[in-house]
């Protein structure tokens, strides 16, 4: 058996609303918020970068725990600090794990915590590890005037993997995955690009279906057979649109739909839907957690909450309420878009 032994979190305090970006593009926010479902996104401050993200959601996940039982430590990002130099190793330096564990780096678009995952799934069923730290991390930026820019945002969520003691059970995981240029960004190059008619059906569409379905037919298992599903949300329409595609309620999801406030968050998004869920799920209920990552992939897990659960429960929403609103210039000027 593995599965979730812990989980933490971090949201940077600062938020910008779509209705402030779309102002100084001047473009009609309403059809923005319509079309994306979301209002606002977090916003990392000038001092903080993935690593800082990554640090806090981690410091949360361990607690009081001893950091010398984790015995690998790995960081899915598409925004990592250095282009050649591990997230990794800072987060875990910091965190006094000392250095007998293996770790890396990951990236895969959106997806670059989950893929991490499902080795750490891996090492601790077969015995080779004890406990994995996972962590899903991401300053993202969008090209000021392009369509990212309302929905990119900042945030970390990071996971201790084991097979005792767990607060979530794994029953099993699916991966989808194609060649699909949705979204890229070369080596060098500061702001991402996306092929806008592959976005929805042929990328985020068919990988989320393809796991799901996947993942269903291996199980043995129904859609009304989880009680709360999590799936990676680039924005608040296409998770809707994908339950209901798939034959999940609109009940079902509604729990983890946090990105109307916080945005896309990139690799910490959909781990970030699945804390939202942490927040309501009570034992022997099951929950379905769904990554997308663009170029493209998705992973979909089911897990069965444990009794450990309501005592080990950070709570997401409480922690939403506090923020403040900043400007564009401000919004700029954190995320080093301009001096």
């Amino acid at each position: 058996m593995a599965g979730i032994i812990s989980y933490g979190f971090y949201i940077p305090r600062s938020r910008i609303l779509v209705q402030e970006i779309a102002r100084h593009h001047r473009k009609n926010a309403n059809d923005i918020i319509s079309s994306l479902g979301v209002f606002s996104k977090t916003v990392a401050a000038r001092d903080e970068d993935t690593a800082t993200l990554a640090l806090e959601a981690a410091t949360m996940a361990l607690g009081k725990g001893d950091p010398t039982l984790i015995d690998a430590v790995y960081a899915g990002s598409e925004t990592h600090p250095y282009a050649v130099k591990p997230t990794a190793t800072i987060v875990a330096e910091w965190l006094g794990i000392g250095n007998e564990y293996a770790a890396f780096d990951t990236q895969f678009a959106c997806k670059a915590a989950t893929g991490a995952l499902i080795a750490a799934f891996g090492q601790v069923k077969s015995g080779d590890i004890k406990q994995a730290l996972i962590i899903g991390a991401d300053k993202a930026t969008g090209k000021p005037g392009d369509a990212l820019e309302y929905t990119a945002a900042s945030a970390a969520v990071a996971l201790i993997i084991g097979n005792q003691d767990t607060i979530l059970d794994l029953e099993g995981s699916y991966s989808f995955t194609s060649d699909t240029p949705d979204f890229w960004r070369r080596h060098g190059v500061k702001y991402p690009s996306h092929g806008g008619r592959f976005t929805g059906k042929p990328a985020y569409f068919t990988h989320v279906a393809g796991a799901v379905n996947g993942l269903l037919a291996k199980l043995g298992r129904k859609p009304d057979d989880f009680d709360h599903v999590a799936f990676h949300s680039p924005n608040g329409r296409f998770p809707r649109e994908a339950a209901t595609a798939l034959n999940f309620s609109q009940a079902q999801l509604e729990n983890s739909l946090v990105v109307t406030e916080l945005g896309n968050s990139y690799a910490a998004c959909s781990l970030m839907a699945l804390t939202a869920v942490l927040d309501v799920a009570e034992p022997g209920q099951r929950i379905l957690l769904v990554s997308y990552g663009s170029g493209a992939g998705s992973d979909a897990f089911s897990f069965t909450v444990t009794g450990r659960l309501p005592a080990m429960r950070h709570n997401l929403r409480k922690k939403m309420k506090n923020y403040e609103i900043i400007d564009y210039g401000t919004y700029l000027r954190q995320l080093h878009l301009i001096v």
